[in-house]
């Protein structure tokens, strides 16, 4: 790449939706402007801590906490970034992530969720006009007063449904012309009949019209549709800000002077400049410096591995000690990231193929439904030959067995269950997760970053002098590398005096130099300080003159993790841990964990046949990991969790993620499950119950389509008030 001005580079095609859309500036960041994501937070003193501590930091002018939406907003120098704003956040006790503000702008338009409010609105309206009237004709209305109070009805209610009804409509038309049926299909010609028999009998100047029944029909039947939106919606909202968390930004070199690029704009050959504490967006190879990154989201493998120019490093990597130069050699669908999406697609097919209890009583009720109305008809039509009340009772029926209260069985219990899960830090993706989960019996879990938070915690040593601890901290106070953050923080824990040294140098790969007393002290790799490396995670301490001491390192448990796998336990589950962690840190953890199915140094590929086998034995597998090398497992599996720091690979794969630290939620979250699938079983027994009592009285005519639709509206709030106790 010759130096100069920037090239001209490909442009990258916009989708047509996007390209017609108006800009508006809200979409677009502000300079300066930083958004975070602060799951942790939760009363007005977080509010306080976050936005004081904020403003304490140079070259913040303002910040803004959202209590709601758990996010801070910072009015910030431009030199600051947002990666600079985390550690300080942590400092404060609270975890943050960075939030794309583009990702967030670009997709807040929800107008099919105005458009389905509005139809339910308008139908309301209507209803409760056509109602109005209607009280006049059943009072005693008659002749032309009669006519025209059902003609100022159909006035209202004909448009009403020509309007409101039109999802049905446009879901029932499309089955139609697949060669199926759906639920759609006989709400839809129930809906159609009503109102056209309804004109009919005020053309001949009947007694009875039933726009009433038809616009009630709608409003309720939309208002089930609007639940289920609002469930989906919800979901979709809080997976935008999941997704918002990985920031699609990198550093290009341009003549040496690093621009900022959007990550999608980059091409083979470009080099980039990886700054300490930066995550790698595209597979490369090492041009120039040394470091250490942290592959852990990747391969489950805690120890950072040392790199320098002519290593190949990937997409999901976090640099840690120095910065690196990296030339671009595989983007988009050809990097590593990609590569194992297509495994991960593969692995999908199997769990897609899962049918909903909504959809399987679909399947047998809606088939019925046609059955018993022509029934009914036809058997009226013999028996009387009166065209006009064969039409009415046959309306009576498909009204009186329309599938609203199955309609909402599902949506209104998985509206409760899932506002009960987000309040608990739980955000379900998918519609049938809830179904699914319930019927797990086998949990599989991955270790580093999922059971434990992935970063390492300092062993305690009797035999380590206090000395030694505050020296290795002096050392590794200033640095990145999450050994001497450990320590450093270790030494802070216990209020420890820091000794002063001088000249100190940090060995990108290697490890911390200083001069302290007049002696050369080291701090990092076994072979770097003449020591022999150890089987478990150390960091060595050497003194001219001295043996090299150890520290030892454990990964830390998630909050929760003891109190969950003893909950899961008391559930009658059985729990594996696959990693691709070294065996004894793997066995170790196993053991205090109280795990006894664990395999250690899994490769991806190993991950997605495990639960695959298991899959195949008749085993309904939970899978909860948080790295790409858990991807193909998790969407292999039954049903799949990850936690809100997990890569955006694995968020998109899972069914399920928790948005907070602790993980002990989830064993709730399989009672509320259980919970939730009772709740939908006993509304079909509601509406099978209600059937049984109220199709007879339809089918012998001793029910008007008004009445079948009263009806129909109680058995539809009888579920929805059941619905509700889950709550």
């Amino acid at each position: 790449m010759a130096d100069g001005a920037p090239q001209e580079r490909p442009g990258v095609a916009a989708c047509p939706a996007c390209s017609a859309m108006p800009a508006a500036t809200a979409d677009v960041p502000e300079a300066g402007r930083i958004m975070l994501s602060l799951p942790g937070i939760h009363c007005a003193g977080c509010i306080s801590t976050v936005e004081n501590g904020l403003a304490r930091h140079p070259g913040i002018r303002s910040a803004r906490v959202n209590l709601t939406l758990r996010r801070v907003v910072v009015d910030a120098a431009l030199e600051i970034t947002a990666e600079d704003l985390v550690p300080v956040m942590e400092r404060l006790g609270y975890e943050a992530h960075v939030l794309d503000q583009a990702t967030l702008g670009a997709t807040e338009h929800d107008s099919a969720g105005r458009d389905l409010l509005m139809r339910v609105g308008v139908s309301g309206f209507a209803m409760m006009n056509v109602m109005l009237l209607s009280v006049a004709v059943w009072s005693g209305a008659e002749g032309s007063t009669r006519d025209m109070l059902h003609w100022i009805s159909a006035a209202i209610a004909l448009p009403t449904i020509a309007f409101a009804s039109q999802p049905f409509f446009r879901s029932g038309w499309s089955a139609l012309r697949a060669g199926r049926l759906n639920m759609d299909v006989p709400i839809s010609l129930a809906i159609l009949l009503a109102a056209a028999m309804s004109l009919y009998e005020t053309s001949q100047s009947g007694h009875h019209a039933y726009f009433d029944a038809a616009v009630a029909l709608t409003f309720f039947l939309l208002a089930g549709r609007y639940l289920d939106y609002r469930t989906r919606a919800s979901a979709r909202s809080a997976a935008r800000e999941l997704a918002a968390l990985e920031v699609p930004k990198a550093m290009r070199l341009v003549g040496g002077v690093p621009v900022s690029t959007a990550v999608g704009e980059l091409v083979v050959g470009d080099l980039l400049l990886i700054r300490p504490g930066a995550r790698l967006p595209v597979d490369g190879d090492v041009i120039e410096g040394r470091s250490e990154t942290d592959r852990s989201l990747l391969t489950g493998e805690s120890l950072p591995v040392p790199v320098g120019p002519g290593t190949r490093v990937a997409a999901g990597e976090m640099n840690l000690t120095g910065p690196l130069q990296v030339r671009v050699t595989a983007v988009g669908q050809e990097t590593s990231l990609q590569r194992m999406a297509a495994l991960v697609a593969l692995a999908e097919t199997a769990r897609n193929r899962y049918t909903s209890l909504a959809d399987r009583a679909a399947q047998i009720y809606a088939p019925g439904v046609h059955l018993l109305a022509l029934f009914a008809f036809l058997g009226w039509i013999i028996a009387t030959g009166d065209m006009r009340l064969s039409i009415n009772i046959a309306i009576a029926v498909l009204i009186i067995t329309c599938p609203c209260a199955l309609g909402l069985a599902v949506p209104a219990v998985t509206t409760a269950a899932s506002a009960r899960l987000f309040r608990r830090g739980v955000l379900l993706k998918n519609g049938t997760a809830l179904e699914r989960l319930a019927e797990v019996d086998t949990v599989v879990f991955d270790k580093t970053g999922t059971l434990t938070l992935g970063t390492p915690v300092l062993e305690e040593d009797a035999d380590r002098p206090d000395e030694d601890l505050a020296l290795a901290a002096a050392l590794g106070q200033g640095s990145a590398h999450p050994l001497a953050a450990s320590i450093a923080a270790e030494a802070q824990r216990r209020g420890l005096v820091l000794p002063a040294i001088d000249a100190v140098t940090e060995h990108p790969g290697e490890g911390i130099e200083a001069e302290w007393r007049g002696r050369r002290v080291r701090l990092g790799r076994a072979a770097w300080v003449g020591a022999d490396a150890a089987s478990r995670t150390a960091t060595w301490l050497a003194l001219d003159g001295a043996a090299p001491r150890p520290f030892y390192f454990r990964d830390a448990p998630r909050p929760g993790t003891a109190a969950l796998i003893a909950a899961l336990k008391a559930q009658g589950l059985e729990i594996h841990l696959l990693s691709g962690d070294t065996a004894p840190a793997v066995a170790a953890f196993a053991a205090e964990m109280g795990i006894s199915e664990a395999r250690a140094q899994v490769l991806p590929a190993d991950k997605l046949a495990h639960v695959a086998d298991l899959e195949e034995a008749g085993r309904r597998v939970l899978m909860v990991g948080d790295g790409l090398n858990d991807t193909g497992a998790l969407a292999a599996a039954h049903v799949s969790v990850s936690p809100a720091s997990a890569l955006d690979a694995a968020r998109v794969a899972s069914d399920i993620v928790l948005l907070g630290r602790d993980i002990d939620v989830l064993a709730g979250v399989l009672v509320t499950a259980r919970m939730a699938r009772r709740r939908i079983t006993e509304n079909f027994v509601i509406s099978a119950a209600y059937n049984i009592v109220a199709i007879p009285v339809a089918f012998m005519g001793f029910a008007t389509p008004l009445a079948a639709a009263l009806a129909m509206s109680i058995s539809s709030i009888t579920v929805s008030l059941n619905a509700l106790r889950l709550r």
